[in-house]
């Protein structure tokens, strides 16, 4: 293999992406050479005479291979997803982060800031912990508690939380659900993002989806309603009166998720809140308080832990 300039290089891995098909071949390239270069986006542009030796050519030319034949999501490849603006560790273990979840947090964020903040946040199934290491950053007064079902899953996440500063804020439990959690476990907000996608269109997922990312994090059940149906369940008995829950859900599962909740009853200001094309993404409710009841105020963890020993 002769040496090839970083130009030349990237303007023939451009070229093999777009015939392959990929909406975004500049962009991905550039991470690609950004990745196994160790430089910036600008630096490539400076450096674009720069002669690279056969080694590094022929980095790039066998991660290029296992996205175009393989169709390996870029993020696994590389290790890393941008999320609320900071990089965020991936692996196949757990799902690419995406724009929908930041949406998620921001419906979080405007509601709890309006209320005076969070003490106790639940996340539900923490995948890479974008949800939990952003609430952590963004509320640092509040301490998040994470499950997960996957152990390489919160091996990620923690990472992550380690990486941006809050690994002292966010604590992983590995359990099913509400499985790791001690009956008087109380929480100001729950938060999940659970696997919502009916194994039924399965065939018509993107090969990326559908070949590499978990199947764990990605299908719920037959209708994709499994998951939700079980946390919906459960949510009343962690939720303190007055405290929120926010849960993304599929563009078609609106009405389920709102209609569970009112059956199941004790809850108000419920509603199914859009996404930025439009479609039902996130639905939100909060429990009503129980006049002839105290709420039980948050505790901290030393003196009254939310975990099972």
């Amino acid at each position: 293999m002769m040496p090839m300039k970083l130009a030349e290089l990237y303007q023939t891995a451009v070229a093999r992406c777009r015939a392959a098909g990929l909406a975004e071949a500049e962009l991905e390239v550039s991470f690609l050479l950004c990745h196994l270069l160790g430089a910036s986006r600008a630096q490539l542009f400076l450096d674009r005479d720069r002669c690279l030796d056969p080694a590094r050519i022929a980095a790039v030319t066998a991660l290029l291979d296992r996205r175009l034949h393989d169709r390996v999501p870029l993020a696994y490849l590389i290790g890393e997803q941008e999320f609320w603006s900071l990089p965020f560790f991936v692996s196949s273990e757990v799902l690419i982060p995406r724009p929908e979840t930041e949406q998620l947090i921001e419906a979080v964020l405007a509601t709890v800031r309006r209320d005076g903040g969070a003490s106790t946040i639940l996340e539900l199934g923490c995948g890479s912990g974008v949800i939990p290491v952003v609430l952590a950053l963004e509320l640092p007064a509040a301490m998040v508690y994470s499950l997960d079902r996957s152990l390489a899953a919160i091996g990620v996440a923690a990472q992550n939380a380690a990486r941006h500063g809050v690994a002292g804020r966010v604590r992983f439990i590995n359990s099913d659900w509400y499985g790791g959690l001690r009956p008087a476990a109380s929480f100001d907000l729950v938060v999940t993002n659970p696997p919502y996608v009916a194994r039924a269109v399965e065939p018509t997922l993107q090969p990326e989806v559908r070949l590499h990312e978990p199947a764990l994090a990605l299908y719920g059940g037959d209708d994709g309603t499994t998951a939700i149906a079980r946390i919906c369940a459960g949510l009343k008995e962690f939720l303190r009166p007055g405290g929120w829950f926010f849960m993304e859900i599929g563009a078609d599962q609106g009405d389920y998720a709102l209609g569970l909740l009112q059956r199941l009853g004790g809850y108000h200001e419920l509603a199914v809140l859009t996404d930025y094309a439009g479609l039902p993404r996130i639905v939100r409710a909060r429990r009503v308080v129980n006049k002839r009841s105290h709420c039980t105020e948050s505790t901290s963890l030393s003196s009254c832990p939310h975990t099972k020993v």
